[in-house]
């Protein structure tokens, strides 16, 4: 039987196609734009996505035999605001996992409603990027369009509402919207009635791994595909990620360097940080997980490649950089180009390179773009430690790990060897595998990630370097509380 893992990323949807045994058959990007109609606004369309969604299936299954496809996972951005009116129109652009507007939202959940109250509620605190405080926002600021919402929804639940006619949500990506009571695993009546949303409004909530239900006729029709066809309710991306690595069960532990940058760390039981600078959400595979998130990581290397350096060749950039130039860097980079999250939680703070001088070229700023992303990393990989989690080794995936310098940058900095997959797409993997078991061809998430996943290759810290990061760490770690003031007054208006 053959299996689709639909990825609904910021910039695109990629779609891969697998058999029973995960070899993967084909693969499939559609892209769509993204809007910043304001700064530190980040919007999309959700028809677009569907679009997007519609075209790559047709295309990913075009030379397949389409009556050997059996299921259907997606996994998606998490956060993201979609909203439906009584006849299932969008009311609005979905606001994004990377939107900075709700920073008055925030702190009136985190200050007037008090940090342990959230705590207590949902085993997180408030970030600008949660979906909580947007839905503040939009009944502060758009209360006609509020008072029209009869569906509230994340990214990936409207395409599984499109293929199945079902609201759902996985636990996995409900976590992430500070709606819900993630370790008894239901809706938070509290931050409901905070919110001033009603029950009904929301997806009835399953594991990832449950099917949600079959397509309708209509888009079966349409994508030439059975109506039997199981849909998944598959997981936020980071989770999904996560499965496509095979980082489930005690021990594990998976870095994303894709566009926002992901430590993720599973857990058999529930664990929270005393001080919430790490996101305390439930797992794919039916358990917990620890998961620090920083909003701005591969796209810090897009942004100085592709805007700044005005080049696409990202290898001869990179080869500029020799190895004896590795832990000497004089030069800086704070990767707060969006605001940070974990552990910061600082919507105001924003990128800078600091150290410059007249000797300093383009392939010191590169490095300290490779270095910066890599010790901020680290700043959620210490609060993990401090929870007396030993992790000895991580897997990497995402854009950002095909680059064999910042792997070699990261795991020094780290200190920890790095694992690499066979297969580099995670979380459409990962949504691929969720499919799998949600139809049975596997018992587990875990059963299904022991047969599927192999490790390729492996990138072991070089000691000496490693000495080198840990005193340059130390000097970036002076940077942002020396600056953290500075930016509060220049965002204000």
């Amino acid at each position: 039987m053959y299996y689709i893992g639909v990825d609904l990323g910021t910039s695109a949807v990629k779609l891969l196609l697998i058999n029973e045994d995960g070899d993967i058959l084909n693969i499939v990007s559609e892209e769509y734009p993204i809007y910043f109609p304001k700064p530190n606004w980040s919007e999309q369309e959700p028809g677009d996505w569907w679009r997007a969604t519609v075209s790559g299936i047709k295309k990913l299954t075009a030379d397949a035999d389409k009556s050997l496809i059996a299921g259907i996972g997606v996994a998606a951005q998490m956060h993201g605001l979609v909203v439906l009116d009584e006849n299932d129109e969008v009311i609005r652009r979905a606001i994004l996992w990377n939107d900075g507007r709700t920073q008055e939202e925030v702190d009136f959940l985190n200050d007037t409603v008090g940090r342990d109250k959230l705590s207590e509620y949902t085993a997180n605190i408030a970030f600008a990027g949660f979906t909580a405080p947007k839905i503040l926002w939009m009944k502060e600021h758009e209360p006609e369009l509020f008072a029209r919402i009869r569906r509230i929804m994340l990214p990936k639940d409207y395409i599984n509402y499109r293929l199945t006619g079902r609201h759902s949500c996985d636990y996995s990506d409900a976590s992430g919207m500070l709606l819900l009571d993630v370790k008894n695993r239901r809706w938070s009546e509290e931050m409901l009635n905070i919110c001033g949303v009603r029950t009904e409004q929301l997806p009835e909530l399953y594991e990832s791994y449950e099917a949600v239900g079959t397509l309708k006729e209509a888009v079966a029709e349409e994508l030439g595909l059975n109506p039997g066809v199981n849909v998944a309710a598959g997981a936020g991306d980071n989770a999904a990620a996560a499965v496509g690595t095979g980082t489930v069960g005690d021990g594990k532990c998976n870095i994303s360097l894709g566009t926002s940058g992901t430590i993720f760390i599973p857990s058999a039981g529930f664990k929270v940080d005393n001080n919430n600078a790490l996101h305390a959400f439930a797992h794919a595979d039916g358990k917990y997980h620890l998961m620090g998130c920083m909003l701005s990581a591969a796209s810090c290397n897009k942004w100085w490649q592709d805007d700044i350096l005005g080049t696409e060749n990202y290898d001869d950039e990179a080869a500029r950089i020799e190895d004896g130039m590795l832990g000497k860097n004089q030069v800086r980079f704070l990767p707060y180009l969006m605001g940070e999250r974990s552990p910061i939680n600082d919507t105001d703070a924003r990128g800078a390179f600091i150290g410059m001088t007249m000797n300093t070229g383009r392939a010191d700023m590169l490095q300290a773009v490779f270095e910066g992303v890599s010790f901020a990393i680290r700043d959620s990989f210490e609060v993990a430690r401090s929870l007396g989690l030993d992790i000895t080794r991580s897997t990497v995936c995402g854009g950002g790990a095909r680059s064999a310098l910042w792997k070699k940058i990261l795991a020094a900095v780290l200190g920890i060897p790095l694992d690499i997959v066979k297969t580099e797409q995670g979380p459409g993997f990962g949504g691929a595998i969720l499919a799998m078991v949600a139809c049975g061809e596997y018992g587990s998430v875990e059963e299904a990630c022991g047969r599927l996943v192999q490790v390729v290759d492996s990138v072991e810290p070089d000691p000496e370097l490693t000495a080198l990061y840990e005193k340059q760490y130390r000097k970036f770690r002076l940077i942002y509380p020396a600056l953290k003031d500075i930016f509060k007054e220049l965002n204000k208006e």
